[in-house]
């Protein structure tokens, strides 16, 4: 058998603007100065307390917690009156390429994120696409990228060997988590972090309509 995991947020769903929208909120409630677009887009796939400690390195502890907590509320807010992932369009080109991914039977599919569990139920059920994953891991109970507890737990719930696995992502954390965790890597272009920052991948595409064929290198 073989893996494939998914990022979420700029890998498969573009989500930023809604992302973008609840840090700035909460960055104001908290009186902090608004953080710049880019930067903030570089942090999307760790936990929000680390990308918060990124943001704002100087905040104890407590006041870390108070901003995650505003952000945590503003999303909540901005799903229901937004949508917020309903809204969030899937990339060019996704869909179809889970769908003959799944359509393969020695491949299975999952996904490592960032997001809540309610965020990551969330997207499923507004895109259709949770069944198409066989492994759904979370940063609810996983440390932040790019440590490699989520891709570990992937292993353990497919069987499958992780000379045998892909991670596929846009960030360097998606890189290197893959990395550390003994799977192949592919970096997409079209996500949140620059190609420059994607040096750990093993391959970097610019289309879905490039993953299979990534794919079979990568598996020989």
């Amino acid at each position: 058998m073989k893996l494939v995991i998914f990022d979420m947020d700029g890998t498969l769903l573009d989500s930023q603007a809604f992302i973008l929208k609840a840090m700035r909120y909460a960055f104001e409630q908290a009186g902090h100065p608004p953080p710049r677009k880019a930067d903030v887009l570089g942090t999307v796939g760790l936990s929000l307390d680390a990308a918060v400690a990124l943001l704002l390195p100087d905040l104890d502890e407590a006041e870390n917690r108070r901003t995650v907590a505003l952000y945590q509320r503003s999303f909540i807010e901005l799903r229901d009156k937004m949508g917020a992932e309903a809204k969030a369009p899937l990339y060019p080109g996704a869909r179809a390429a889970l769908e003959r991914l799944h359509g393969v039977d020695e491949i299975l599919l999952g996904v490592a994120t960032g997001k809540a569990r309610k965020g990551l139920d969330h997207a499923y059920e507004s895109h259709n696409i949770g069944h198409f994953f066989h492994t759904s891991q979370t940063a609810d109970n996983h440390p932040s990228k790019p440590h490699p507890s989520m891709l570990h737990q992937t292993l353990a719930d497919t069987g499958v060997e992780a000379a045998r696995a892909v991670m596929v992502g846009d960030t360097e954390f998606d890189m290197e988590m893959g990395r550390a965790a003994g799977f192949r890597t592919i970096g997409v272009s079209w996500g949140y972090h620059p190609v420059s920052r994607l040096g750990a991948a093993d391959v970097i595409i610019d289309d879905f309509a490039e993953l299979d064929a990534a794919l079979n290198g990568l598996w020989g």
